[in-house]
């Protein structure tokens, strides 16, 4: 197998242990000693360093541990030190590389993410940030030849080290700073955490008890990498009904869930309201331009209407990407280099960064951003008031059959829908547009819009539909439907269901 097979975009993920599914396991504990070491190797070209101190850190995943220790017989491979964080946060392997008198030449984050138990994977590190995808497949290329060579890799001194206090002291002064009120500034506030069981409970005794916070009512704090209580995913359902369930319950002022590495968060509201994907965007959007009146805030393709009037109205600059949060980072970092001031690149899946926090995506961050509202006696919920809220919005997933090129096959698709969507009363093509399709669509169809995109990694094109009012996003699939009923290389049976036909 070239470990080619392993990459998925700018990540390395993989099955790490047998299971139920019966799907072979291919991050293999030798797969993580020949992609760490061919990192080391190549960072060394880049810096013409020889000796690197790299620093390795996991989520709670089963495998986390032992992938870890193979990772570091890489490291030692390359003649460079180890340095084990232990249970760590993806933000936090990378402000390794930035924060402290002597920062990290590079760091490896062991994580899935959201993905099921028995998966895990790899993330990379610099001082510029997250590897991109070319940089991902230099290092699959070189690792396919270091597997070659069959090396032999030997038991590698790992230095303990524990950076996670470093990096919670860095939030803590940043709330300390934001609110101006002394070493406890949020004295008074009750905030619940559901960390899902993955790395995000660091966040309640480190951050929030350390200010003052009352904690209590948090609930699956504690690491369990079989992630038995619910899916650590903010989207996830069953993890928004736990944390709102969890907030009311404690009548607590937020409740906060990250997902497995904290690298996204959502949060609820006093009174029960979710706060994630468009609502989580306007709150923060809102603090973006009081801060940076008339900056640009760069989303996914997927935002709704009513978000950028909302922009608007604060007096900023709202533009929409493709999806994927490397897609929206890079485009937030490339206008600031084109010198259009861009201070917040978010997606709807809750991947967040701002600008003056490195470009990273840090759920804990996007989270430090509402608290310093809090302990300034603001309200989150003034944050996003006049927000126009959908009636109805929904996601219907095609898979795509196909013996061609899937990629071209769904540019055809899109360019199909692109010359027959003006053909339908009422729809016209949104410009501009950096994804997909994306239709706006007349009173007579509820005010509504779609997006049909390809998917960046699954044999599937996801159709988005948003509506102001009820019952019309039906309607919209219906005219859709109509267009591409005869379609053989899409499954239409998602969409025949959604439309009762």
């Amino acid at each position: 197998m070239s470990y080619s097979e392993l990459q998925n975009g700018s990540d390395i993920r993989g099955i790490a242990i047998e299971n139920e599914t019966g799907a072979e396991v291919n991050l293999t504990d030798k797969a993580a000693s020949d992609l760490a070491a061919a990192f080391v190797h190549i960072l060394k070209e880049k810096t013409e360093k020889t000796e690197l101190r790299i620093a390795l850190g996991r989520d709670s995943r089963v495998t986390g541990e032992h992938i870890l220790k193979a990772a570091s017989k890489g490291i030692s491979s390359e003649g460079c030190v180890a340095y084990d964080f232990g249970l760590a946060s993806t933000p936090a392997m990378f402000m390794s590389t930035v924060l402290g008198d002597e920062p990290f030449d590079g760091s490896i984050m062991i994580t899935a993410s959201h993905l099921p138990w028995y998966r895990n994977g790899m993330k990379f590190f610099i001082s510029r940030g997250g590897l991109e995808k070319e940089e991902i497949k230099e290092i699959t290329e070189l690792a396919d030849s270091i597997c070659a060579e069959n090396r032999d890799y030997n038991e590698a001194d790992l230095n303990s080290y524990p950076f996670m206090d470093t990096y919670a002291s860095y939030l803590q002064t940043k709330i300390v700073d934001g609110c101006n009120k002394g070493d406890k500034p949020l004295g008074g506030l009750h905030i619940v955490v559901d960390a899902g069981n993955g790395a995000g409970g660091f966040f309640a005794s480190k951050v929030l008890d350390v200010l003052g916070a009352d904690t209590s009512g948090s609930r699956y704090l504690d690491p369990d990498g079989r992630f038995p209580n619910h899916i650590p995913n903010p989207e996830n359902k069953e993890a928004a009904a736990a944390i709102k369930e969890a907030t009311l319950a404690a009548k607590a002022d937020l409740g906060i869930i990250f997902d497995t590495d904290v690298d996204r968060a959502g949060a609820v509201l006093p009174d029960g309201k979710t706060l994630t994907r468009n609502d989580l965007i306007a709150a923060l959007s809102t603090i973006a331009l009081r801060e940076h009146p008339g900056t640009t805030i760069v989303t996914d393709s997927v935002t709704s209407d009513g978000l950028a009037r909302f922009i608007a109205s604060k007096g900023g600059v709202h533009k929409r990407f493709k999806r994927g949060y490397r897609n929206v980072i890079n485009e937030s970092i490339s206008l600031n280099e084109s010198g259009t001031d861009s201070q917040l690149a978010i997606e709807t899946s809750g991947h967040g960064a701002f600008k003056e926090n490195f470009f990273l995506d840090d759920g804990a961050y996007l989270m430090v951003k509402l608290l310093i509202e809090m302990g300034k006696g603001n309200r989150i919920s003034d944050l996003i008031e006049g927000l126009e809220e959908p009636a109805e919005s929904t996601e219907i997933r095609f898979p795509v059959h196909t013996d061609g090129n899937l990629s071209e096959n769904g540019d055809r698709i899109l360019e199909e829908l692109k010359k027959k969507a003006g053909s339908v009363h009422g729809w016209s093509i949104a410009e501009p547009n950096y994804e997909g399709v994306r239709v706006n669509c007349d009173k007579d169809h509820g005010n509504g819009w779609l997006l049909l995109r390809k998917s960046l990694h699954e044999p599937i094109m996801p159709l988005n539909i948003e509506s102001d009012t009820e019952g019309s996003t039906v309607m919209i699939a219906e005219s859709l439907y109509e267009i591409i009923k005869d379609e053989s290389t899409l499954d239409l049976e998602p969409i025949r269901k959604f439309c009762n036909k």
